[in-house]
């Protein structure tokens, strides 16, 4: 792998000077049998700058990642090990996070051992429990401890569920950075959002869930990666300039995306970025979404 991964990251990083640098937070290995020379064409072909990998959590067949069918995030995502791999082969390019399956009794530990190794984040979290359960508060408090974010992939009655509750655990654990993501979280910018929609496309009524939760809370961050992320961006045009300017300093940009070719109609990551250089209120804000508050939550300098 380390020939050609390390000669187009280099491409990729030589021709750096020519294009304003963007952060990804969100991308996988392995996703959906992408190769790892795919992922960083598809990164280069971007024009991401640098990347964060989240891994999966171990395979185990147990209620919280619905008997097995939710291993590799649903997605046949990587292992933290395939992560660690890439970025230390490539580490101007790319980051890397730890991940265990939330309820594990070995999930702290194990998610501790990668973070004295350098992991950079706690994610992508992607298992059908409580957001408030008991398991997930020992990763919150380890978030903490490591002074990591923690990313978590909010659906309806399937991952981290009870997300009109999460604000118990945004102020018990106000040292804690979290970063929600995925359908439930950005289907609740809206205030009349049916919960059981996880696409929705009606014009958005402002103060929604995640709208309060993100001007209320210091400690709540955005994802903007996914097709749900891209949807919200798209669904109220007029809206989305409104919320990018409310919350300019939290929110961060992913791609989360599985193509192939970093380019085109396929892509959402390369639809994402377009549509918010787009919308963005200003240039100013434009940066803080594609580097600038990545930059600073991650302490990358």
């Amino acid at each position: 792998m380390g020939g050609i991964l390390s000669t187009m990251a280099g491409q990729a990083l030589a021709q750096e000077p020519a294009q304003e640098p963007i952060l990804d937070i969100h991308q996988h290995t392995h996703y959906h049998g992408r190769s790892d020379e795919h992922l960083i064409a598809h990164q280069q072909a971007m024009g991401i700058t640098r990347t964060i990998l989240l891994p999966a959590g171990t395979p185990n067949e147990r209620p919280s990642t619905h008997s097995g069918k939710s291993n590799g995030l649903a997605a046949r995502a990587g292992t933290t090990e395939t992560c660690q791999k890439i970025a230390q082969e490539n580490p101007q390019a790319y980051l890397w996070g730890a991940n265990e399956v939330t309820d594990l009794d070995t999930a702290p530990a194990e998610i501790e051992k990668w973070l004295k190794q350098g992991a950079c984040i706690i994610g992508e979290q992607k298992f059908d429990v409580e957001c408030d359960s008991a398991a997930s508060q020992r990763l919150y408090e380890l978030a903490a401890a490591y002074q990591v974010p923690i990313l978590l992939h909010f659906q309806f009655q399937t991952y981290n569920r009870g997300y009109e509750r999460f604000y118990t655990m945004l102020e018990k654990f106000p040292k804690t950075i979290f970063i929600g993501h995925a359908q439930t979280f950005w289907g609740n910018i809206d205030k009349d959002h049916d919960q059981k929609t996880l696409y929705p496309k009606t014009k958005v009524t402002p103060g929604g869930l995640t709208d309060r939760y993100l001007a209320d809370y210091p400690n709540m961050y955005a994802d903007m990666s996914a097709g749900s992320g891209l949807l919200a961006l798209t669904r109220d045009e007029e809206h989305t300039t409104a919320f990018f300017q409310r919350h300019q300093d939290k929110i961060l940009y992913g791609s989360d995306c599985a193509d192939h070719l970093g380019r085109g109609p396929g892509c959402q990551g390369a639809q994402t970025i377009a549509t918010i250089r787009r919308l963005a209120p200003s240039k100013a804000v434009e940066r803080k979404i594609l580097w600038e508050n990545a930059q600073r939550v991650f302490r990358l300098g």
